[in-house]
């Protein structure tokens, strides 16, 4: 692991430093209490402590979204979130910035935002192992942990420029006290239309009206909202894709697959689907 990213990780028991152990070919991060962490033989360590109240994206949901990411059909998010991070990411005076994706699935996000910012190095966390092997591999300078995003996150305090939250969890009193003074959230969420033209005719869940209100109060107390934009692309997609699509969103766990078929099936193709997000950039308040 990249010692500028370990430098600033901590031991999800005691919070002490981590560094790197090996006993033949095995290898894992250990603190100086002995708690000890195996890092897995696709790359990322396992930082959980104790069980995970849930296991996150099955592999399958997982395959889909590296398929249905890697068409380019979620490029708007990566391109918001990379040049938006290069505009609020003050210039570093020695220091390095580190870049933590709190549920970053794939990796792909983080990615492009480490492209962006040349001097970075990048933590994905997710709480999904199948994930966690694409992130791994996600990009040179990036690093993969497993870890519940509800609990301690595995970081030193103030040990982040910028924080990457991408239809995921939000930790506020967390990401506060890992996210430097001077740093950013970035916080991606669905818009009211998102995908709007699926929802009817295949059931899919629906964007809580709500859902705003609902990450200003996870958050407000400890950030507060400097920019918001929405960003919105037209998809064109087969029935395969649009089965891809709803395979790696939360309808797929409420969806009976056969009946979900059978819908995709009646649609007219190409299928014309708005994407749309909302991106929000939140600093910290004092602490």
């Amino acid at each position: 692991m990249d010692a500028r990213i370990l430098d600033r990780m901590r031991c999800p028991v005691c919070g002490e430093p981590l560094a790197e152990a090996s006993a033949g070919t095995a290898r894992a991060l250990r603190c100086p209490r002995r708690h000890s962490f195996d890092v897995a033989r696709q790359g990322y360590v396992n930082l959980l402590a104790g069980r995970a109240p849930h296991v996150g994206d099955t592999a399958e949901m997982v395959a889909a979204r590296a398929d249905f990411l890697a068409a380019g059909h979620y490029d708007l998010i990566s391109a918001a979130l990379a040049a938006t991070a290069a505009a609020v990411t003050a210039p570093t005076t020695g220091a390095y910035p580190l870049v933590v994706d709190a549920g970053a699935g794939t990796g792909r996000h983080l990615a492009a935002v480490l492209s962006a910012l040349p001097e970075a190095v990048g933590l994905a966390l997710d709480v999904s192992k199948p994930a966690l092997r694409r992130a791994a591999r996600a990009h040179p300078r990036a690093a993969a942990a497993l870890a519940d995003t509800w609990q301690r996150l595995p970081l030193a305090d103030g040990a982040a420029t910028l924080l990457l939250n991408v239809f995921a969890p939000r930790n506020g009193p967390e990401f506060h006290r890992v996210l430097d003074p001077a740093g950013a959230l970035l916080v991606v969420t669905p818009a009211e239309d998102h995908l709007a033209e699926l929802v009817g005719p295949l059931g899919l869940l629906r964007v809580d009206p709500a859902k705003e209100d609902r990450v200003a109060g996870s958050l407000g107390q400890h950030f507060t909202r400097t920019d918001d934009t929405v960003h919105r692309r037209a998809l064109t997609l087969t029935g395969p894709e649009v089965a891809t699509l709803v395979g790696m969103g939360p309808s797929a766990w409420h969806t009976d697959p056969s009946g979900l078929a059978a819908r995709i099936a009646g649609l007219a193709e190409p299928v014309r689907v708005t994407a749309a997000v909302r991106l929000a950039v939140w600093r910290p308040l004092p602490r």
